[in-house]
């Protein structure tokens, strides 16, 4: 279904204001040769441009050179700037310095969400004050404020929202501006596809909190007419519905260790915004891969596991070299020769103007084999220094068969691995079984002890976990209430959603606990295991319902606050890619963290709640 294409639309929206905000002219005219310009970005604008588009594909669309905005520049008074930068105070102080040294000749002004109407009035006090308001072309709103991965992925670069929503020290104000943030966000995005979506989340917690703000956010847009969704109400009467969770919901997914090559890839080498930055030997230069939709290689064997992507490269590998050979046996004429030497010049042209011809392809193919094959030798010394396959193995036995060797267990918490991983191991097995022995549990983190494992995560989710339990044994709701009560007191947060991560996680297969929620969402019958969830409906009259039910819906956006990771994408993938009925999915989060920058972030919180010992892991990088 191409009616939810994310990426396509932004990079549409994007190339639309690199040409100026003009419809972009054929490619080849002489209208697009004309006019060169300079584009100047803040940090966050230049993260959203980066997976959509390289240097080459700027120049393309008459970008000349391009600068950001917090560096000095030089003055470029004949060409026109494009400015592409989120709407802050900062951002707008600086725009009016340029205008007012006159580095351009004019200033095509775009912001990557609303310009608030108290910036709009400083911009333009201080353009009039430096007599340079005439060099202000354009100044358009975008509502682009999130970063497309794919075209069913997308970020809204809040590394770490699950620390700023759970800290029990964290100020009402700054909770709201953060919840603020998101519901923008997912504004821009609605905006972007021209779809006002039916919002379902659970109730309590950061989800309803999004929820809420993001429903009065449309509902204050939808007033105006004509508005962001007015067209796009008559091409589609088809509406999106938007899951909303909060990362406790399945807490595990976020921990685990996985053993196909995109989630390794990101979480042993850190694969950031597409892109990967790595040396295949240690003295060697770093060398940065680009790993998105242009590489077929990485399209076709992204979510294979590792061993079948290690077959496959040697598989291309020699199918590369026989074609080599070919190309050289048709030039040279001879099975013996393996160069063309020049004789016979006539009789060879048309293998010649063939084998021409097949060369491009050839070295694109050699370099792509090459790339491939760095990444997977650098993988492979790490999985084996630090027995990644054998994590894997006893994580996957616990989340999914609910079953687990002790001795493997401990034996691993001791051996080889870093202390992260034995942590996410150790938080894993926390995690999947409800009442652990106390004999079993004390010896898992003695383990951790002796590995000089930062216990603040451990004892964090351990403490969550026990409130966990009296919360779920509570059987009056006054009682529960209260434990919420106490839990918010104590941690900042409400707990109801983390009961369904533990027993959720023993669900058959690999099904994720989310998958399985979001499916019975997009049906939109009657479910025990969402019937209690909210339905906010932005186009519908404010009742105390929310709305009616409009399922099943062929389109969801799920949403999840405090992280997401590449497990759980690719288990919504493979729900949209069943036969019947067809659905199109789109996953986002408030960034695709792996698994060590999210224990970071638990670590953090268990340090800020008083947990856990001395710190011997670094703090989080981001």
């Amino acid at each position: 279904m191409a009616a939810l294409s994310l990426r396509q639309k932004q990079l549409d929206l994007i190339v639309r204001m690199l040409h100026l905000n003009q419809q972009s002219p054929p490619p080849g005219t002489a209208a697009e040769e004309e006019v060169y310009k300079i584009l100047v970005l803040d940090s966050f604008c230049t993260s959203l441009l980066s997976p959509l588009l390289r240097v080459a594909d700027l120049r393309k669309h008459g970008i000349t050179l391009f600068f950001p905005i917090d560096k000095p520049r030089q003055q470029v008074p004949d060409a026109p700037a494009v400015y592409f930068l989120r709407p802050t105070p900062a951002n707008a102080d600086r725009v009016a310095a340029d205008a007012a040294a006159a580095l351009y000749s004019s200033f095509h002004l775009n912001f990557s969400s609303a310009l608030p109407r108290p910036l709009l009035d400083r911009l333009a006090a201080a353009a009039a004050a430096s007599g340079s308001a005439h060099r202000i072309a354009r100044l358009a709103d975008q509502y682009l404020d999130f970063v497309s991965l794919e075209d069913n992925l997308f970020s809204l670069a809040q590394p770490r929202s699950y620390v700023a929503l759970n800290d029990p020290a964290a100020a009402d104000a700054d909770i709201e501006a953060l919840v603020d943030a998101l519901a923008l966000g997912l504004f821009c995005v609605a905006a972007t596809l021209g779809a006002v979506p039916v919002i379902r989340c659970a109730r309590g917690g950061p989800s309803e909190m999004v929820a809420a703000a993001l429903d009065s956010r449309l509902r204050d847009h939808l007033l105006a007419k004509p508005n962001l969704f007015t067209e796009a109400a008559s091409a589609s009467f088809h509406r999106p519905v938007l899951c909303l969770f909060d990362r406790n919901f399945e807490l595990s997914v976020g921990i685990q260790h996985d053993w196909s090559y995109r989630p390794l890839v990101h979480d042993v080498l850190g694969l950031k915004l597409n892109k990967l930055k790595m040396s295949a030997d240690k003295s060697g230069p770093a060398k940065t891969y680009d790993l998105d939709d242009s590489d077929t290689f990485w399209v076709a064997n992204s979510w294979s596991p590792f061993p079948k992507v290690a077959e496959e490269i040697e598989a291309q590998l020699a199918k590369y070299k026989q074609d080599v050979d070919e190309v050289n046996q048709r030039t040279s004429g001879s099975k013996d020769r393996v160069e063309f030497d020049g004789t016979d010049l006539i009789g060879n042209t048309k293998h010649l103007m063939n084998a021409v011809n097949s060369l491009p392809e050839l070295t694109e193919r050699k370099k792509m084999i090459d790339k491939h094959t760095n990444i997977a030798t650098v993988l492979l010394g790490q999985i084996k220094e630090r027995s990644l396959d054998e994590y894997c193995d006893c994580e996957n036995d616990m989340l999914v068969k609910g079953t687990m060797d002790r001795n493997t267990l401990l034996s691993l918490l001791r051996g080889k691995g870093t202390k992260e991983d034995k942590l996410r191991l150790a938080l894993t097995y926390l995690l999947c079984f409800e009442t652990p022995p106390p004999s079993e549990l004390e010896q898992v983190e003695v383990a951790l002890q002796e590995s000089e494992v930062d216990m603040s995560a451990f004892q964090y989710v351990k403490r969550i976990k026990s409130l966990n339990t009296h919360f779920a044994a509570s059987s009056s709701t006054a009682s529960r209430s209260n434990i919420v009560d106490w839990a918010e007191k104590l941690y900042g947060q409400s707990i109801s959603a983390v009961t369904a991560g533990v027993k959720n996680l023993l669900s058959a297969g690999r099904q994720l606990a989310l998958t399985r929620t979001v499916e019975a969402l997009m049906e939109g019958k009657p479910n025990p295991e969402v019937d209690n969830y909210l339905l906010f409906d932005p186009r519908a009259p404010r009742s105390g319902s929310g709305g009616q039910l409009k399922g099943p819906f062929r389109e969801a956006i799920v949403f999840m606050i405090g992280g997401g990771n590449y497990i759980e994408y690719r288990s919504l993938m493979e729900l949209a890619e069943r036969p019947q009925p067809s659905k199109h999915v789109i996953y986002g989060a408030t960034g695709i963290l792996n698994g060590v920058e999210f224990i970071q972030q638990l670590a953090e919180l268990g340090q800020k709640t008083g947990l856990g010992g001395s710190s011997s892991n670094p703090p989080p990088s981001q």
